[in-house]
Order: C-alpha cells, then sequence, then structure tokens
C-alpha cells in the first residue's frame, strides 16, 4: 500500500497574530496506524520541507500515546521536516490519501489549486481518501462532473460547536459545518470532542482529533478490500 499524507503549509491564525499549523495528533495517530499496517506513507505540503505545527496541538491536554511516540521518533520527524511539495505529487503513484486537520488547512489547502486536482484525481481513478477534523475543507472547492463532489455525499467534520468552544468562529475564514451544508452535502456530527467518522463510498471523514485513529483504519479497511 503506498499513501500520500497531505500537510498544511500555513501558519497564521487568522489575523490574531497567532501561530496555527497541522494537529499533531491527527498526523501522528494515523501515520503509526499506516505503518503498522504496512502502508509506505509519503509526507507532502504545499510549499515542502516542515509544515508548521499547530502550538495548540503540542500542549499538554493535547497529547496521546501517538504523540508522545511522535515526540521521540526522531525518523519520523525527520522524515517530517522534508515533506516533498505538492506540485511534484502523481495521484496515480498511490493507493490513498490521508488529509490530517488543524487550522490551517482551512486557508490553503480550501484554495490550492494542486491539492484540488489531486483530490479529483484520487476520486475519478476511486482510491479512498480520509479527511479529518478541519482537514475536509480541503473538500470544498473540490468538483466531479462540474458539481461538489461532496453535494449529496455523507460527510463529517470540525461541528459548529467545537469551533465555538475553541472560541475560532470568528476567526476561521468559514464554518466547515456550514461550509459542508451550503455545498450540499449530508453533513452529520457526533458528540462535541467524541470519535465519530463517516465512510460513503471511498469517502472517509472524521470530526474531530478522536476521530483520527478509527479514520485512519477505514482507510486501510478500504484499500485491504
Amino acid at each position: 500500500m503506498k499513501i500520500l499524507m497531505v500537510l498544511t503549509s500555513h501558519d497564521k491564525l487568522g489575523d490574531t497574530g497567532k501561530k496555527t499549523g497541522f494537529w499533531v495528533e491527527e498526523f501522528a495517530t494515523p501515520y503509526y496506524v499506516l505503518a503498522g499496517a504496512g502502508a509506505e506513507i509519503t509526507l507532502a505540503s504545499p510549499k515542502g520541507g516542515q509544515p508548521p505545527i499547530d502550538p495548540s496541538s503540542t500542549t499538554e491536554d493535547a497529547q496521546t500515546e501517538a504523540t508522545k511516540r511522535f515526540d521521540a521518533d526522531e525518523e519520523l520527524q525527520k522524515k517530517l521536516s522534508e515533506t516533498v511539495k505538492l506540485e511534484d505529487v502523481d495521484a496515480k503513484d498511490y493507493d490513498g490519501v490521508f488529509y490530517p486537520g488543524g487550522h490551517g488547512p482551512m486557508w490553503d489547502l480550501t484554495n490550492d489549486l494542486k491539492s484540488i486536482s489531486l483530490i479529483e484525481d484520487f476520486n475519478s481513478q476511486l482510491k479512498p481518501m480520509a479527511f479529518v477534523c478541519h482537514a475536509p475543507a480541503a473538500l470544498a472547492n473540490v468538483e466531479d462532473h462540474k458539481e461538489p463532489l461532496v453535494r449529496g455525499k455523507n460527510v463529517t467534520g470540525f461541528a459548529n460547536s467545537e469551533e465555538v468552544a475553541v472560541g475560532l468562529v470568528k476567526v476561521v475564514p468559514f464554518l466547515l459545518e456550514d461550509k459542508m451544508n451550503q455545498l450540499g452535502a449530508n453533513y452529520s456530527k457526533g458528540k462535541d470532542w467524541g470519535s465519530y467518522v463517516v465512510v460513503d463510498g471511498k469517502l472517509i471523514t472524521g470530526q474531530n482529533p478522536a476521530s483520527s485513529e478509527k479514520a485512519a483504519r477505514e482507510l486501510v479497511r478500504l484499500l485491504q478490500k
């Protein structure tokens, strides 16, 4: 199994003067699940090199077994610091793709033309795709036969109530739950901060950081079918 993981290159949290990026847990947990299933994983980002880590995801209360493992994993840290540029990636070289969240993707991956075309290629090649937490924002401008890819599809993603809880409703460029509904997706959610994953055909979406492990396991399940 060859899997591509696409990370954000965006590090500015709107106009707050604070930093954002990708959420460590949503990268580390799926990475170890996929690697543990024997996958060969390529890491990519729009700008290449070291993707920014959301500082909020390194606080004590955000730690999990996987993040602690990552903190001690010099090999993976080095690999992460050398992500390939998205423009050098071709969907045909991979069996599936995983997009970790964090707030960063809402700014860059939502509008990144290479990311958009990449997802459209994975979709047309009928390959499984997984997006966790804020990463479904990367689907906002993706089309399938000139219609929004998510129209009529069952999806989830970071809930409005969760965005309210973290106090960033006025900071993010849009609310993910609202965006999915505007695009005609069948958005649903579980309990705030609980694991909730929706699978529709080859499309896997997870609601929040707690959903990252299950989303990765669903990706493995579809790849092993």
